[in-house]
């Protein structure tokens, strides 16, 4: 019985981490079509399409591999009991900023999509380098567990 505990920990562990790895790839993704949209003509039909392009990458990556990141990180703090300690509070913590990032880059996708054009390609270049910190301080907590 504990090899079939063990084994199912290690499956969701596995998952968990495809998943982040699909989410992450969504988030580093978006903002650059974000660039390239910019880049169209407002009314053009290649406007349209960047419309599209990301709508599709946020119903068909983003939004699906978020939710799986949350279901299979709180049912792993669960079950490890990670939830009591400090380097898991920090975690979540950066979790939660990612997953306002997230929101923020659906609202910047709709306002695009009513034309509205508010920053420009340089910051949203800059806004590229938040998932990659993101997840860099992450997996130093994860793997080091500093407190």
């Amino acid at each position: 019985m504990n090899w079939v505990l063990s084994m199912t920990y290690y499956w969701l562990k596995a998952g968990h981490i495809v998943f982040v790895i699909f989410w992450m790839a969504g988030l580093f993704m978006l903002p650059r079509f974000f660039v390239y949209h910019q880049e169209a003509e407002p009314g053009a039909p290649e406007n349209a399409q960047w419309v599209e392009r990301e709508a599709r990458l946020i119903r068909i990556i983003l939004n699906p591999a978020m939710v799986v990141v949350w279901v299979l990180g709180l049912v792993l703090a669960w079950s490890t009991g990670a939830y009591t300690q400090g380097w898991f509070h920090l975690k979540l913590l950066l979790v939660l900023l990612l997953s306002g990032y997230h929101g923020w880059l659906i609202g910047y996708h709709k306002k695009l999509a009513r034309g509205v054009r508010q920053l420009d390609g340089k910051r949203l270049r800059l806004l590229n380098e938040v998932p990659g910190i993101a997840a860099a301080l992450i997996v130093i907590l994860v793997v080091l567990r500093p407190f």
